[in-house]
Formats: C-alpha cells, sequence, structure tokens
C-alpha cells in the first residue's frame, strides 16, 4: 500500500478531489500555504493499494497545470521594503510525495 501527498495550487484543487473521488479513491484534503510565494495550496492524502498508484498519479497529472504568473518582487533597503518590477514565475501543478505504508486501519 502507498501513500500519496500532493501538494496542489488551490486553483486545481476542487478539480483533482472531485475526480480522484468520482474514480472511487478517499481523499483527505488540507488547506496548506506555500513557503516561497506565501499562496494557498490544498495538501491531498490518498491512501491506495499499489495495483492502484499510475491511476492516481494520472488523474492528479491530467488536473493540475502548471502556469506563469506576475508576482511582486521586494527588496529589503534599511527598515523598508522597496517594491520593484513584477517578476514572472511558474505556479501550479503538483508536488507529489509518494510513501510506503506498513500498516493501515480503518476504525
Amino acid at each position: 500500500m502507498k501513500m500519496v501527498m500532493a501538494i496542489i495550487n488551490a486553483d486545481d484543487a476542487q478539480t483533482v478531489v472531485f475526480n480522484l473521488t468520482k474514480a472511487g479513491f478517499s481523499v483527505t484534503k488540507l488547506a496548506t500555504t506555500g513557503g516561497f510565494l506565501k499562496t494557498g495550496n490544498t495538501t491531498i492524502l490518498v491512501g491506495v493499494n499499489d495495483d492502484k498508484l499510475e491511476e492516481v498519479l494520472e488523474l492528479i497529472n491530467k488536473h493540475s497545470h502548471s502556469r506563469k504568473q506576475l508576482v511582486p518582487a521586494t527588496s529589503e533597503f534599511g527598515i523598508g521594503m522597496i517594491p520593484t518590477v513584477p517578476v514572472e514565475v511558474s505556479v501550479g501543478g503538483a508536488t507529489i510525495f509518494v510513501m510506503d505504508v506498513e500498516r493501515f486501519e480503518k476504525i
């Protein structure tokens, strides 16, 4: 058995969770915040048998998309922040961790 932990952009999370549950997977959804852009993410947890792992990964991949976004860049100068020219960064997609599960119980 595997535990899939996927950190997904908040814009894609609802679609990913909907499609995973539609396919019969149980999903735990956690609201999280990214450290780089300080924006909302959703972290999902999916316990899955080894033979269904690729199906989960394919659904996450299909419904989470990377996109370009302009974010304000700031520089510290002394005691204050000085706004600078916005920087284009890639956001979205998913960061996925797959972990072995030694034991699973549903009580």
